[in-house]
């Protein structure tokens, strides 16, 4: 119907981001409304729609449960207000085992409001499988039998938000004891291996009544708290000291309990508690569009990563004429004037982006280049060329504007006899690991080299080549904000990680809009004590002390890369 919005019952699986389906990844993406529960992780709810309404029903502003019957109107309202819109329900886990999405489905269907489920990944095989338990095993259990720790026999109390299903919690506080609709007989004499969900509350009763029932008190039990997220945790025990383990060891859901003999396989198969960055949560705040590669890297190391940009980039098509430079260096339109330069001096990967976005949008392609001497600033921004089918002349082994400054300095330079790398002539007197083998390459004129840059770069390069020009090809616009959600996730955070100084600037700002700043005596006004997390992981001596400017203690990448920043994040978190 035109005249009405569809919704989406979307499974975010049990916590690790990586098991959200593709399915459930490009509805989010498009969604006007994301209503979600108060377990799904940041990082999922970090792929919704930036311009999505986010609806907390976990959680209401007076911190009071909301009523699933009112989660049920809820999502007809939406549809009905919302004509054509794509309302997602996010649940833990997968809606229909234990999650109430067919209770939300049949109001739907009472109200004549399409829809969709989105299956989810059920936490009842995937947080044994990555505590090393398979729910079944040749030899061992042939079958596997799921059940709610939590379901009363009458139906008279309001289920919650806080029932979440198969995210494996349990409503906290409710302990229902006797009231539990199980056959505690047939469970007691089943072979096969026992899940259950959402009863740590009452797994005390639970595994007393199974006792009473016939099933051995040395059956293998293993709790396992948050699972698939960095904070995993895996509690073995045995039925009859089931109980006395909740209490000692301070088990608390979310968490799923699993009984029968592969239990004991996980003493042996269990992979993930070894990963260098469990139970670490990083916030990465590098632009959208680039921070894929480093969440990847350190997700594949255990770490729950929190994508929240800073900064957000857009292409500027007129040539912006900095302070201090001649307007009549840049004639006609940019593209138009490549002719009149024979190096083209790249200093980040957005530039490059935004370069060949203009270029192609013109209707030209990289045959424009052709004879012309390219210069990258560091691996990344050289990575990002090698994409473009562009590999780059020049590259500093500082990878800095100034490093990038002094090469291109002591290429020009006939009177440098430290670098003598090139003649009048354009024959190389020497090798260098900086300039590409075999090429040879005209002399190089000051005034014909081009630096391709953001808005905000600063005049680093024009204190080595003062004749050059600079074409600004793209601008850095701050992020505005974060919502709610986002900033309860990054307060919780380990540590952040930077990867420019814009980004360490605005993170501050934001930051201190919603966390009054702390000035201690003696300290400078901009150093920003109120904020958290107080470790900074860095990309390049400026943005590290940027980030010291603010009060942070940093930790910095010893190569420009990516590749070396994570190897150095593992590298602190695992010294202990």
């Amino acid at each position: 119907m035109d005249n009405i919005g569809k919704v989406y019952l979307i499974g975010a699986g049990p916590g690790d981001p990586g098991l959200l389906t593709l399915r459930g990844k490009e509805i989010l993406e498009r969604a006007d409304v994301v209503v979600y529960d108060r377990l799904v992780s940041p990082a999922i709810l970090g792929m919704c729609n930036s311009k999505a309404k986010m609806v907390d029903v976990g959680k209401m502003p007076t911190h009071h449960k909301v009523k699933q019957s009112e989660i049920n109107k809820l999502l007809v309202q939406f549809a009905c207000e919302m004509p054509g819109a794509t309302i997602a329900r996010l649940k833990g886990g997968d809606p229909f085992v234990f999650g109430r999405g067919g209770e939300e489905a049949l109001e739907l269907v009472d109200a004549g409001v399409e829809f969709e489920v989105v299956p989810g990944i059920t936490s009842a095989i995937s947080v044994p499988a990555y505590a090393g338990i398979p729910v079944s095993h040749r030899g061992i259990a042939t079958s596997f039998h799921i059940v709610t720790g939590h379901e009363k026999e009458k139906s008279e109390m309001e289920p919650t938000a806080a029932f979440q299903g198969d995210s494996h919690s349990g409503a906290e506080g409710d302990r229902i004891h006797g009231t539990l609709s199980l056959d505690f007989e047939t469970l007691a004499h089943c072979q096969g291996t026992l899940i259950f969900l959402m009863g740590i509350a009452n797994m005390d009763f639970i595994a007393r009544r199974l006792m009473e029932c016939g099933k051995d008190p040395k059956t293998p039990l293993a709790f396992i708290e948050k699972g698939t997220t960095p904070y995993q945790r895996t509690v073995m025990a045995t039925l009859g000291t089931a109980g006395e383990t909740i209490v000692r060891e301070n088990v608390t859901a979310p968490a799923i309990t699993i009984m029968g003999g592969v239990v004991e396989l996980g003493k042996t198969l269990a992979w993930k508690r070894n990963l260098p960055l469990s139970g670490k949560r990083l916030v990465v705040t590098r632009a959208a569009k680039q921070a894929s590669g480093i969440t990847a890297r350190l997700a594949a190391l255990g770490a729950e990563v929190v994508e929240t940009p800073m900064i957000e980039t857009r292409d500027v098509t007129p040539a912006l004429i900095l302070s201090g430079q001649s307007p009549d260096r840049i004639t006609g339109t940019s593209l138009e004037s490549l002719a009149d330069f024979d190096t083209l001096a790249f200093t980040s990967m957005n530039g490059v982006e935004s370069f060949f976005r203009q270029l192609f949008a013109s209707g030209r392609d990289i045959r424009i280049l052709a004879g012309k001497k390219i210069a990258s600033v560091g691996k990344i921004t050289e990575k990002k060329l090698l994409e473009y089918g562009i590999r780059p002349d020049y590259v500093p082994e500082d990878h800095t504007a100034e490093g990038l400054g002094k090469l291109l300095r002591s290429i020009l330079d006939e009177k440098a006899p430290e670098n003598p790398l090139w003649t009048k002539d354009g024959s190389a007197l020497t090798s260098s690991p900086n300039v590409s083998k075999g090429l040879e390459a005209p002399y190089l004129k000051e005034s014909r080299i081009l630096f391709l840059q953001g808005n905000l770069a600063d005049d680093t390069l024009f204190k080595y080549l003062p004749q050059a020009s600079r074409w600004v090809v793209y601008e850095t616009l701050p992020v505005a904000g974060l919502p709610e959600w986002k900033r309860e996730a990054v307060n919780a955070a380990d540590a952040v990680v930077f990867a420019s100084t814009s980004a360490v600037e605005n993170f501050c700002a934001v930051l201190s809009n919603v966390i009054p700043a702390v000035i201690l005596e003696g300290q400078s006004p901009d150093r920003i004590t109120g904020i958290t997390p107080r470790l900074a992981f860095c990309i390049g001596r400026m943005t590290e002390a940027a980030a010291r400017k603010h009060g942070f203690d940093t930790v910095t990448s010893d190569e420009t890369t990516v590749e070396s920043l994570v190897k150095k994040i593992a590298e602190y978190f695992s010294r202990d």
